[in-house]
């Protein structure tokens, strides 16, 4: 349903653009503020048991998306799809990390991020086209049905996972010390730095992919494609970053710089609006992986999950900004 969900609820739930903006908005909201706290949980408690606690609350997202009634169950929707994004949000690249120190191949995470992640968005377009096929021949409920299955399906490979050893060294050999050890100045100046480029690129291409999806009055077969191939694009832009040598601050402020040409090149040319799209979802694609390797080397065991959702805190909070803007563009000019 990733390429239909807001088809299903401007059409089919008849909810306004506008407030399908807003009900985004409050989900990303939910997000910002859970993030942190949870990223705390993950590196306390352990990374795969936040994994298996948020693929369980994404089962019962997905199940209130397809049963929930009214604004307020599409709401409390967005808020446990928020929840269980927020748990297993930097955990699973605290878990790779980790794993890879363990495996002596910590030089290799960026690697092995970028390709899981060109992997999963290509898999990811798949499961839309079959989503559109599900959806154009046996209606809504059983393409939310195969979501909850494959949901469900996550929640099973998260149990079969493994927690690795904890090292408590960061990759440049640095140590934080003490049970509640929390950001040293240095690791949490770093973070932020690395951060804001990628977190003002993910808001542009959240919020001109909003802007094309809810465009006049489209069918199910012609949304699916375009979301397909606006995650395909993701996924190349991955496979990119797998060759990419470098994570350093000067390559995420390349990326951003090409995604502020994108948007101009959108502004004078309007009929370009959907190539400009795809091409910051490339963008993102490849900046994602090099934002979580440089992150993951900034930190230490007891923060990694921590940094990590720091980082995807500043990404719901310029989402916020977008797509609350987007929402009421678009309803301006219906």
């Amino acid at each position: 349903m990733h390429g239909l969900y807001l088809l299903w609820w401007v059409q089919e739930r008849h909810v306004p653009p506008a407030m399908v903006a807003a009900i985004l908005a409050a989900g990303d909201f939910a997000l910002l503020l859970l993030e942190v706290p949870t990223g705390w949980l993950a590196d306390r408690c352990g990374h795969r048991i936040s994994l298996i606690v948020g693929s369980l609350v994404q089962v019962a997202g997905m199940l209130c998306c397809w049963l929930g009634q009214g604004i307020s169950g599409l709401l409390a929707a967005s808020v446990l799809v928020a929840l269980g994004d927020a748990f297993r949000s930097g955990a699973d690249e605290a878990l790779l990390f980790r794993t890879c120190v363990a495996l002596g191949r910590a030089a290799d995470f960026q690697k092995l991020e970028a390709r899981a992640r060109a992997a999963q968005l290509a898999a990811l377009v798949a499961l839309v086209l079959a989503g559109g096929v599900i959806v154009s021949r046996w209606g809504f409920a059983a393409g939310w049905i195969a979501e909850t299955v494959l949901c469900a399906i996550g929640l099973t490979i998260a149990c079969a996972m493994g927690e690795p050893p904890s090292s408590g060294a960061t990759a440049a050999g640095g140590d934080l010390q003490g049970p509640t050890a929390s950001f040293d100045a240095h690791t949490l100046r770093s973070v932020l730095l690395l951060i804001v480029p990628a977190a003002l690129l993910h808001g542009a291409a959240s919020a001109t992919s909003f802007l094309a999806q809810t465009a006049g009055d489209a069918e199910p077969a012609g949304m699916t494609m375009l979301v397909a191939a606006i995650t395909l694009a993701e996924a190349v832009g991955s496979a990119v970053a797998i060759r990419v040598s470098t994570s350093t601050l000067r390559a995420q402020l390349v990326l951003a710089a090409a995604g502020g040409t994108s948007l101009v090149l959108a502004s004078l040319m309007p009929a370009a609006f959907v190539i400009v799209v795809i091409v910051l979802s490339f963008l993102i694609g490849a900046a994602q992986p090099l934002r979580a390797a440089a992150i993951q080397q900034a930190a230490s065991d007891r923060v990694r999950a921590q940094a990590a959702s720091v980082a995807h805190a500043c990404d719901m909070a310029v989402n916020l900004v977008a797509l609350s803007i987007a929402g009421r563009w678009r309803s301006h000019r219906r």
